[in-house]
């Protein structure tokens, strides 16, 4: 049976090796990955530690075989949340490659919703690989607009 539990400080290793792991499968370099990782680690652990990042990780006999992370992100009222100044925001979503195909990410996103439905959060958003679209379109999520694009540093 798969328990839910609200991730805790102590789950920091956790949740940098479940990204590093998220990152690698879904084919960013090696390096990117490993430049990322430092500052990432440096990142999460104030946040795990005061609450601003907050979310689930599911264990099957007493061990971690999935996360989830979740934020609340400042975003000014938008004719998809037209009274509310915050978005919800899902990161991290990672289930453990010999766990997969049981439900777990779908369990995840369920407690994911209910904490946005807890917090007042009416409006959420995500990133995705191709490979996890199928989980959220089943879930009631729907591709936006968003573009991205990489900002080069100034030199000197």
């Amino acid at each position: 049976m798969i328990k839910m539990r609200p991730v805790l400080p102590k789950d920091l290793d956790l949740i940098c090796r479940h990204r590093e792991a998220m990152f690698a499968e879904a084919g960013r370099d090696a390096r990117e990955i490993a430049a990322m990782n430092p500052a990432f680690r440096d990142w999460l652990k104030p946040r795990l530690q005061d609450g601003r990042y907050f979310g689930f990780i599911a264990e099957h006999d007493g061990h971690s075989v999935g996360g989830v992370g979740l934020m609340l992100v400042e975003w000014p009222p938008h004719p998809s949340h037209p009274s509310d100044d915050h978005r919800g925001y899902v990161l991290n979503v990672f289930v453990e490659h010999e766990q997969r195909e049981r439900g777990i990410a779908r369990l995840l996103m369920d407690a994911a919703d209910r904490e946005f439905r807890q917090r007042g959060i009416t409006y959420a958003i995500l990133h995705t690989r191709k490979a996890g679209r199928p989980l959220y379109d089943r879930t009631g999520w729907v591709q936006t607009s968003e573009m991205a694009k990489t900002i080069q540093p100034v030199a000197g």
